[in-house]
């Protein structure tokens, strides 16, 4: 499961995929579930950047507590609010990295999972309108995960879903068929993430200093 994410600045790097900004980007070392969270989706077929709240809140939802930050690729098609969001409201979200916990003697030991490359990573997500009685409406979200690479999978056996930069339009774009979509649902490739330990402080969301995200160990990555 993802449950902490890191985001810095990767609107500049060269693979990002192009988009207009309605709202500004938000970055953050520590982003926790229940936060808002920079989005990428299509409007009137241009890419767009979007604020939206990480826990996926259709209308009728009344408890926001409940709201789910991630669903299961395999089960996609058990419930209404997934399985219509991934045929008509796909999203990506851009962050550097991807925190996951390894148990060990002295409690758990944080990591940042990131492209080998440290190159930005474009999550799968789905995404809804939350419409209340009161109030302005607003876009809320939920990744996609799938299990995770090998050598991830000793820390945790779910990681969000990876869309190639290549890729991104087709993902996006409401014209794509589910099946389509679907078939970009994959573990990643092993070669393309690596993984290091990070500072313990990141185990709590409200440290958001960029520090907690540096390196204290060798990244770890497939060897064959």
């Amino acid at each position: 499961m993802a449950g902490r994410l890191h985001v810095d600045d990767w609107t500049r790097h060269p693979t990002s995929p192009a988009f207009r900004a309605v709202d500004s980007p938000i970055f953050s070392p520590n982003l926790a579930p229940r936060h808002w969270l920079s989005i990428l989706r299509q409007e009137a077929e241009t890419t767009v950047l979007r604020d939206a709240f990480w826990g996926l809140t259709p209308t009728w939802l009344k408890v926001l507590d409940q709201a789910p930050h991630c669903a299961r690729a395999e089960s996609l098609d058990e419930r209404p609010m997934f399985r219509e969001a991934l045929a008509e409201r796909r999203c990506l979200v851009p962050v550097t990295g991807i925190y996951v916990w390894q148990a060990g003697l002295r409690g758990k030991q944080p990591f940042l999972v990131t492209h080998t490359d440290r190159s930005p990573l474009l999550l799968a997500g789905i995404w809804s309108r939350y419409a209340p009685e009161t109030g302005e409406s607003r876009d809320s979200f939920a990744l996609i995960t799938v299990p995770a690479t090998e050598i991830v999978a000793t820390m945790s056996d779910r990681l969000p879903a990876i869309i190639d930069a290549s890729q991104a339009e087709t993902w996006l774009s409401p014209g794509t068929p589910s099946g389509s979509a679907r078939e970009l649902l994959g573990a990643a490739d092993r070669e393309l993430l690596g993984a290091f330990p990070v500072s313990r402080r990141v185990n709590d969301p409200a440290y958001q200093d960029w520090n907690c995200a540096y390196p204290i160990g060798a990244m770890r990555v497939w060897t064959a």
